[in-house]
């Protein structure tokens, strides 16, 4: 898991229908948590916005609960401290 920040928000009209209904969020790793990082996208099923700090869910574990879809990144948590 990743620790980060949302920068920013991505608008896609066109994409898997295992995906439809879902926002696409921009995340800047904190740069404690980098290790080689830089920005990534990650889906949001939670709703959180843009200059909150987040826990992302990568790889496999960012699918549990959404079978068939192409995802490898995930908003699971917004951190409050």
């Amino acid at each position: 898991m990743v620790i980060g920040k949302v920068v920013g928000s991505i608008v896609s009209t066109r994409k898997s229908e295992n995906l439809i209904g879902n926002k696409f969020m921009v995340i800047e790793p904190l740069k404690e948590m980098k290790g080689g990082s830089e920005r990534f996208v990650a889906i949001d099923n939670i709703g959180a916005g843009i200059g909150e700090t987040v826990l992302v869910a990568m790889g496999s574990a960012a699918r549990v609960g959404m079978e068939n879809a192409p995802v490898d990144a995930a908003i699971v948590g917004i951190v409050d401290e």
